[in-house]
């Protein structure tokens, strides 16, 4: 089954054109990663697929619901995870998580669901602590777990290790992988090729609003002859 179908996809801000007549297509189960330099069209791309922002021109479906027609039945099967978000600061990380559950609960048992967040979230006796005590990566660890608690069909994960170091960006990888063995579906973006190339099961590069190119890792370090992805991207835009 199809997880996600992008056809032609262009957002204009204005006279900037973010993207310009995309198109990709996000399997049932698999982990789908965006790589592209800042301003590329990434950020755009997740918030379209969330719902967030309007679409100029061309379709996106998500579970072969249409994102513009039908985008509250859309919102029922994500979690979006933006790189910029936060949580309450006053509240501890058990608080927050349960504050996050109700609403989005539907009739599931809001004990379970916390207690999945607290997994998820590594952070053991620390989860009682308020947020405002805790390090970046722990704030960010606590987000994850938000946004994976839930169990959607689909996450969608902007820089989900953005900032962090590298144990705590190791630890949130692994949530992700973990979250996806499941069989559930996930669609991230990043500017760290190495992380998406360790992460993903396919790959789209973006480049000024458009697709270079796709394929697996393999696929990809294989037909431009590279060692990693940087270096795939880096001949990619130079075949442009």
């Amino acid at each position: 089954m199809t997880a996600i179908e992008v056809v032609d996809l262009v957002k204009n801000y204005g006279n900037i054109e973010a993207l310009r007549g995309i198109s990709f297509m996000v399997n049932k189960g698999e982990i789908f990663g965006l790589i592209g330099p800042n301003g590329a069209g990434k950020t755009t791309t997740l918030r379209i697929v969330a719902t967030l922002l309007e679409i100029t021109s061309g379709a996106v479906k998500v579970f072969e619901t249409d994102v513009k027609k039908e985008p509250e039945q859309v919102r029922e099967k994500i979690s979006y995870l933006p790189e910029e978000a936060g949580a309450y600061k006053n509240l501890s990380g058990i608080e927050y998580l349960n504050f996050m559950a109700q609403f989005y609960a539907d009739g599931r048992d809001i004990k379970e669901i916390v207690e999945t967040g607290i997994s998820i979230s590594g952070l053991g006796e620390r989860i009682t602590d308020k947020v405002n005590t805790y390090s970046k990566g722990m704030t960010r660890k606590l987000l994850v777990a938000r946004s994976l608690m839930m169990n959607p069909p689909l996450a969608i994960l902007d820089e989900p290790t953005s900032g962090l170091d590298v144990i705590n960006s190791q630890d949130v990888r692994n949530l992700i992988k973990e979250y996806a063995r499941k069989g559930c579906t996930v669609l991230l973006s990043s500017h760290n090729m190495l992380e998406i190339e360790f992460l993903s099961n396919r790959v789209a590069l973006i480049g000024e609003g458009r697709i270079l190119d796709s394929g697996t890792p393999g696929e990809l370090k294989s037909r431009y002859s590279a060692q990693n992805l940087e270096e795939v991207f880096l001949e990619a835009v130079s075949h442009e």
